[in-house]
């Protein structure tokens, strides 16, 4: 891929950046309103449900686990163990026949299972959790603003916060339409994604840094335009080296881990898009109506 890091060919991306931002603000409505209305499937962890320890008469393997209670209609539970013998599995029907179907699956599995302990995980902890996350995000978007704007410049903040926002609103409408299920484990995906698209986006802004003394011959355009390409095979090799290992995760990974694999897989894709699109474009647009020398 050195063919676009040295400019032999070149890709003119900025001319299709209103088509982009449009394509984006179609996408990111329509997940606003697949929000709105469909909302999202949310675990455990924050509707309430309960956490239950089951103790095995031999070892037992985690992923068998799995297997048996998703042919029992279980497939979402969340089981941790704790030793060789005893699990914890965490599921949100509260009702005694979900215990006891699950109780007599394990059994006809494992043999004589045994609950040591069972614990009712309530709503209003659930409530908690979920602003907890919202505040985790919303922290982790003004802390990259405010150290966007210090390295950079406030418009390249502004620019690169709106293209994240972007990518966890379109992450969230996905989750939304396909009904896959959020946990802890998608805020950190999450958190991760956003990590990964801001460091794709300094990658680019710093080559910009670097050609703004051009800005006066070539146009804010042509400018950031060039700088995408000087550092798209960067940006091309990352997100395949990335993307591979995340695929494999979701075909061949269980239940559980192939729910977190479609986060990283989804946000891969979105964030390397927004990196070369969403946030140049709008700088582009910005710099156009509204001039500055830096």
């Amino acid at each position: 891929m050195a063919i676009f890091g040295n400019n032999k060919y070149r890709v003119n991306f900025m001319k299709y950046r209103l088509l982009a931002l449009g394509l984006s603000l179609l996408l990111a409505l329509a997940s606003l309103v697949l929000l709105g209305t469909k909302g999202v499937n949310f675990s455990v962890d924050f509707t309430g449900g309960v956490s239950m320890q089951v103790e095995f008469p031999e070892t037992v393997n985690v992923g068998e686990i799995r297997t048996a209670l998703s042919d029992a209609g279980q497939g979402q539970a969340t089981i941790q163990a704790y030793d060789d013998k005893n699990i914890l599995i965490r599921y949100q029907d509260a009702s005694e026949d979900t215990r006891k179907q699950i109780l007599e699956t394990l059994r006809a599995k494992f043999g004589d299972a045994k609950i040591q302990q069972v614990d009712t995980v309530g709503p209003v902890v659930g409530q908690e959790l979920r602003v907890q996350a919202l505040q985790a995000v919303l922290f982790a978007i003004v802390g990259i603003l405010i150290y966007m704007g210090f390295r950079f410049s406030f418009r390249f903040g502004v620019a690169t916060v709106t293209a994240l926002a972007h990518d966890s609103i379109i992450m969230l409408g996905v989750y939304s339409l396909t009904g896959r299920e959020i946990s802890t484990s998608f805020i950190a995906a999450v958190l991760t994604i956003i990590g990964y698209s801001l460091n794709d986006s300094i990658v680019v802004l710093d080559r910009v840094r670097e050609n703004w003394s051009q800005l006066r011959s070539k146009g804010v355009d042509v400018l950031i335009n060039d700088s995408i390409n000087q550092t798209l095979s960067r940006t091309i090799n990352t997100s395949l080296t990335t993307l591979l290992p995340v695929i494999a995760m979701f075909l061949l990974g269980g239940e559980v881990i192939s729910n977190l694999a479609f986060a990283f897989l989804v946000g891969i894709v979105v964030g390397t898009y927004s990196s070369i699109f969403i946030a140049s474009a709008i700088l582009v647009e910005w710099y156009q109506r509204k001039p500055a020398s830096k």
